[in-house]
């Protein structure tokens, strides 16, 4: 496949994650509050090693070992702490019970938040297909969670289910309008700078977002699972890594 097509079908794969959120309708909330952390901890190792195994590296590969390369994992740190401070956007990763009002903007967020990561997600297929890959199910490990969550909080909060599951969907379709965005400014632009840009928010989400729900885990067991799950992901993308090095 080009470039373009991965970027083409990674976006709609993406974007139909956001119907993930329909199975909270069938699931017992108990069964829910069971596996969303552990997935949430899965999805923070996996963002984390995407970030530090692949989208670093590559774009050290592509722009140099340069100060620039870290100038911009720090900016796209930035971008996500200011995304959050300023839209009071969040990740919700709770049981659909303990919802946030608000619904609208919660959406016009994940809109933002979907479509810089489309930007993030092809750059690295820009650079590399094995690199574009690799970020691509990191960013799919972490919208399994979030769109479990975002659904809850969008019936919960009075929404029909079949209009919040076409709203969650539409919010996620910038996706794919982000990645196809990067991919026509390429054409006259370098963007090999979304790289180390993307692996700044992975990082960010990573530890500002995922692990604080985790971590707080009072029973020996549970935290057992989420660090092992935690684990988990980071031992998948070094595994990718040394698979695609081999």
């Amino acid at each position: 496949m080009t470039v373009l097509m991965w970027i083409i079908v990674g976006g709609i794969l993406m974007s139909a994650i956001a119907l993930v959120g329909g199975v909270t309708v069938v699931l017992k909330e108990e069964t829910l509050r069971r596996i969303l952390l552990p997935l949430v901890a899965l999805a923070s190792g996996t963002l984390l090693g995407s970030a530090m195994f692949h989208m670093i590296p590559a774009a050290v590969d592509a722009i140099g070992n340069r100060p620039l390369v870290y100038i911009w994992v720090v900016a796209g740190f930035a971008a996500f702490f200011a995304l959050e401070q300023f839209l009071h956007w969040h990740h919700c990763h709770r049981a659909p019970s303990e919802h946030r009002p608000l619904t609208y903007l919660i959406l016009i967020a994940d809109g933002i938040h979907n479509f810089i990561g489309g930007l993030a997600v092809s750059g690295a297929f820009l650079i590399d297909i094995h690199t574009g890959i690799s970020t691509w199910l990191a960013a799919a490990a972490h919208e399994v969670p979030q769109e479990l969550g975002d659904f809850g909080i969008l019936v919960h909060g009075g929404w029909r289910k079949g209009r919040a599951l076409a709203y969650n969907f539409l919010s996620a379709l910038t996706f794919l309008i982000g990645g196809l965005t990067a991919y026509a400014i390429s054409q006259r632009f370098d963007v090999s700078f979304l790289v180390p840009f993307a692996a700044g928010s992975f990082v960010y989400i990573a530890a500002s977002d995922l692990i604080p729900e985790i971590k707080t885990e009072r029973s020996l067991g549970r935290g057992a699972i989420h660090f092992l799950s935690f684990l988990l992901g980071l031992l998948l993308l070094l595994g990718i890594r040394i698979v695609c090095d081999s």
